[in-house]
């Protein structure tokens, strides 16, 4: 009974989680319309989060002695390199092409936990990744734009890989006796991310001016102040908290497809808030992804059948020891 409350728990987390990172294209775009460039909006995203979660970090302070390993894989994996690897990837290919492909995300965790970790994985996940994926190459409508580009592939690959460690490092961070808080991790990820993206990003450059004003959101105008408080409150912090904290009461499998949720949330917004329309393929795909999500989720982990890599978790002790989505 405590276990079916606990992944009940983990299962509503990583869907606000989705909800939260879901809804950072709609509040993100108005403001690059108005001026600011990609890179810039995503510096004051992780900064202003950064800054946000300041006292956190104090108060977790001993974190850094205790698990800086943790901490800078974090902060370069889950926040920096998500980030700049999918800007700098959709500013080469289509950015549905760039979106499915940072979305096999949940294929390469189970290969992480199947082969890295020599867990087993259930077919029911499995088959939920694989319907997912197939459900975002509809809701992207990856046909529209399959323009071969070596190197922007290879960065929305890495995109995925840094998606991986976010889901990865999101679980390692709760095990054993001496686990980490989720929210200290947050706190030093963002902080590191923040120190990586000023030296890419280079926000001295920025068009601080288009703060002051307003952004047009559908023909409504709406303050950038405001936008930018949606960003960096709901779309990275709450965002960061409830995923990361999914991730300890789920899995890294199950949380990592039901992320694939966040870019079906990311059209519906847009949809509703910027009327952009959605065609029949996307939703149908967006269908798909919710059964795949439902797949996935809803299976029991399988008991393991041999020992497990470096001393780590059976998936039955698991849901594992107790994960954004990131741009």
């Amino acid at each position: 009974m405590h276990a079916s409350q606990g992944r009940s728990v983990g299962l509503g987390l990583a869907l606000a989680s989705a909800f939260a990172f879901g809804g950072s294209g709609v509040a993100a775009k108005p403001l690059i319309e108005a001026g600011l460039d990609p890179l810039h909006v995503v510096w004051l995203r992780v900064t202003g989060a950064a800054l946000v979660m300041l006292p956190v970090a104090w108060r977790h302070r001993r974190l850094v002695l205790r698990k800086p390993a943790l901490l800078a894989g974090f902060g370069l994996l889950a926040v920096a390199g998500v980030q700049a690897c999918y800007f700098a990837s959709i500013s080469r290919i289509p950015v549905g092409v760039a979106l499915l492909v940072e979305y096999l995300a949940p294929a390469l965790v189970l290969g992480w936990v199947r082969f890295v970790q020599r867990r087993p994985v259930t077919r029911a996940a499995a088959a939920g990744v694989v319907l997912a994926v197939a459900g975002l190459a509809c809701v992207v409508e990856v046909w529209s734009g399959l323009s071969f580009d070596a190197v922007g592939l290879l960065l929305a690959l890495g995109a995925a890989c840094c998606q991986v460690g976010y889901f990865v490092l999101s679980d390692h961070g709760g095990q054993g006796t001496q686990a980490a808080d989720p929210l200290g991790v947050i706190a030093y990820g963002l902080l590191i991310g923040a120190l990586v993206l000023t030296g890419v990003a280079r926000p001295w450059e920025m068009k601080w001016s288009v703060l002051g004003g307003s952004a047009d959101m559908n023909g409504a105008q709406v303050p950038a102040v405001l936008l930018l408080c949606w960003i960096v409150l709901i779309a990275t912090v709450i965002a960061y908290v409830t995923g990361v904290i999914s991730v300890r009461r789920l899995s890294p499998q199950v949380a990592g497809v039901v992320a694939c949720l966040e870019a079906v949330i990311a059209t519906v917004f847009a949809w509703v808030l910027l009327g952009e329309h959605l065609s029949a393929p996307q939703i149908l795909g967006g269908a798909v992804v919710l059964t795949g999500a439902f797949i996935a989720q809803s299976a029991a982990p399988k008991a393991a059948s041999g020992p497990v890599a470096s001393g780590g978790p059976t998936a039955a002790e698991g849901e594992l020891s107790a994960g954004r989505t990131a741009a």
